[in-house]
């Protein structure tokens, strides 16, 4: 088996981005978000905003993939941390997915890895997982985030599923 890439992610990586997300939305949140969403999810329309976001370009969300063999298996997104519409000086973890059928292979580890390398040295790196996602909330733990003890709802098809946030101390 060839070594995992980590690079930021093209137009062109769109449709596979889109598929890791929607395959990864399905396989995470099956019991925790309502399954007629979930089973209404089009990677299609996901590819097609992706695509015009990439149009759009917004230079502070940094995109990466992680790829072997030239097939992209995981994705990852971050930037400035989102504060009611204010950015402070941290960093926050808007998504990291990894293609169902290659969970537990390193891919996500080396996404946050990667993520977490980019970021300034002083940054804390903040994320929002849902309360109820245990196997998310371990990954986290095992890489050293810490929930603070924020939480908040997110809305997924009118249903009201809690999300907490996570913290990881700068490297330094």
């Amino acid at each position: 088996m060839s070594s995992l890439t980590v690079r930021e992610m093209t137009l062109a990586d769109c449709d596979r981005v889109a598929e890791i997300r929607v395959r990864g939305w399905q396989h995470a949140y099956r019991g925790l978000a309502p399954q007629a969403y979930l089973d209404g999810l089009s990677v299609a329309a996901d590819a097609e905003r992706r695509r015009a976001g990439f149009s759009q370009g917004t230079a502070s969300v940094v995109n990466l993939v992680a790829e072997r063999d030239g097939t992209v298996l995981g994705w990852a997104a971050y930037g400035p941390y989102r504060d009611g519409g204010a950015h402070t000086g941290d960093a926050e973890l808007y998504a990291i997915y990894v293609d169902p059928a290659h969970l537990g292979a390193g891919i996500g580890r080396a996404l946050l890895a990667a993520s977490l390398g980019r970021c300034p040295a002083t940054a804390r790196m903040l994320l929002w997982v849902l309360k109820e996602n245990a196997p998310a909330r371990r990954f986290y733990e095992r890489a050293g985030f810490r929930p603070d003890g924020a939480e908040e709802p997110f809305e997924v098809d009118g249903v009201s599923v809690p999300e907490v946030r996570y913290v990881r101390a700068p490297a330094g």
